[in-house]
């Protein structure tokens, strides 16, 4: 425990090597966002000598309130949402984005950052840092202590949000995974160690995305079946994880397996008929995520805040336009605007913030899919079916058929856009889906006159690595 002691105490006050914690605006080490962020810490945290403010995180409560910091762990990268299809935006509101990365992202810019640090890479490389500190302080413990079931879940907990923390950096800063070759693209640095003097290169993407499995595999045994708050990862969560990066892999297999695993425990939804919507109504109508008011969640997380939230990102009309009359989402996603505009309403989050987290509307999709793909037309459309019933207006709804498994595909694919509405997944969507010829899609936006274009298979699907990271750390940057 000393040497442990003595390793954290040397973090305090410096900037990570991967991910630093000094930023503009956002001046923080991780021992400042310990006593500033986790509200209600016991003595323990806190030295009542003058001369020592912190004392480190060494028991299991200590690392449990690390992991519940929910402004830390349980938000994931959002700059993609403005380089994708479902919104749009004038020069005048695009003028106001606060940052160059904000901007940059909606016309799929060469340089992002324009020198400037990225917010999605450091809350990411944070929650890995927060996640290592609790694994090796966990192995300090005594054998018996160690071993106990509340360790074990903590184990699996931060195994999970190192996972889901890689997973998010992946669908950024490395190239879309591919059927084949991975092992010869650049992936990421993988940091195991809460040391800021490691020194680490960029992993192939093969090894990014195993580091990623097998942290998620190895959580689920750690982890309870159930938690008392959603913002806590359990057996589905991480599950449920695996189903999302399957999915991304193309590996639809093991897809299927991971969703039907997760939907087998529970196929909980929504009912949109029990929510409080109406087409003029600009109040969230869903239950607050959090703690488990909604039984659709599985894992809360919610999206990185940016200034393009509140500036008037509006909603593609043709999105708005393909939602049927007696389809709830329409109402309970968006708001019509007396000026004709659209802008979003409603998540599952229940906040403003929006939910992108682990949901069973996600799996239900992802399975319906996997179903598709291997032929199974009649269970494809059935997982369909049963999301979609409880989106629209009671009694209204007839079941949607399909003829051939290529039918079924291109039925859930379109209802996968609509019901995902900014869950931040489009972006990986893309990715995964511009490989085939038959559904990939060119990207426009208009801004100020002129149209840019956003081309399937762009490097530019490829975030730039931040360049502070480059000119602290020397990893290779993406090609541009």
């Amino acid at each position: 425990m000393k040497n442990f002691k003595l390793k954290l105490t040397s973090l305090i006050g410096q900037s990570l090597l991967l991910g630093r914690t000094f930023f503009k605006g956002h001046c923080f080490a991780a021992a400042t966002f310990i006593l500033l962020l986790l509200g209600g810490c016991e003595k323990g945290f806190l030295e009542t000598k003058p001369n020592k403010a912190l004392l480190i995180p060494q028991t299991l409560t200590d690392f449990q309130r690390l992991l519940d910091n929910t402004y830390i762990m349980n938000v994931v990268p959002s700059l993609p949402l403005v380089a994708v299809d479902e919104h749009y935006t004038d020069q005048n509101t695009l003028n106001a984005w606060l940052t160059p990365a904000e901007r940059n992202s909606y016309t799929w810019a060469a340089d992002i950052f324009e020198g400037q640090i990225s917010l999605d890479w450091n809350y990411s490389y944070k929650q890995i840092f927060y996640s290592n500190v609790v694994l090796e302080g966990l192995e300090t413990l005594e054998d018996n202590l160690r071993e106990s079931d509340e360790a074990r879940a903590l184990k699996g907990s931060a195994l999970f949000f190192r996972a889901h923390a890689l997973y998010n950096l992946a669908q950024i800063y490395c190239q879309p995974y591919q059927k084949s070759g991975n092992e010869l693209l650049m992936g990421l640095p993988l940091k195991s160690r809460a040391d800021i003097n490691e020194r680490v290169v960029r992993s192939t993407l093969s090894e990014t995305y195993q580091q990623i499995i097998n942290d998620f595999k190895t959580a689920i045994p750690l982890l309870p079946a159930s938690v008392a708050s959603k913002n806590r990862p359990s057996k589905s969560a991480a599950m449920g994880m695996l189903a999302r990066v399957y999915q991304t892999m193309q590996n639809y297999p093991e897809a299927l397996r991971y969703a039907n695993e997760v939907l087998t425990l529970s196929a909980s939804l929504l009912d949109f008929n029990t929510l409080s919507a109406t087409l003029t109504s600009t109040a969230n109508p869903f239950p607050v995520g959090l703690p488990n008011a909604n039984p659709e969640v599985v894992f809360f997380a919610t999206l990185l805040g940016y200034s393009y939230f509140t500036n008037n990102l509006r909603v593609d009309s043709t999105i708005y336009q393909s939602y049927a009359v007696n389809d709830l989402r329409k109402s309970v996603f968006f708001v019509s605007r007396a000026n004709g505009q659209i802008n979003i309403k409603g998540t599952h989050a229940g906040t403003s913030g929006g939910f992108t987290g682990v949901a069973n509307d996600e799996l239900l999709l992802i399975r319906a899919e996997s179903y598709a793909r291997a032929g199974n037309t009649a269970s494809a459309m059935a997982d369909l079916n049963q999301l979609l019933i409880k989106r629209f207006k009671t009694g209204t709804y007839v079941n949607r058929v399909a003829g051939s498994p290529e039918e079924a595909l291109e039925i859930i694919l379109t209802e996968r856009r609509k019901e995902l509405f900014r869950r931040c997944l489009r972006w990986a969507d893309l990715r995964r889906l511009n490989q085939d010829p038959l559904t990939a899609k060119v990207l426009q936006h208009n801004i100020g006159g002129k149209t840019y274009t956003l081309e399937p298979g762009s490097l530019r699907y490829t975030y730039p690595i931040p360049p502070d990271e480059i000119i602290a750390s020397g990893i290779a940057q993406n090609p541009r």
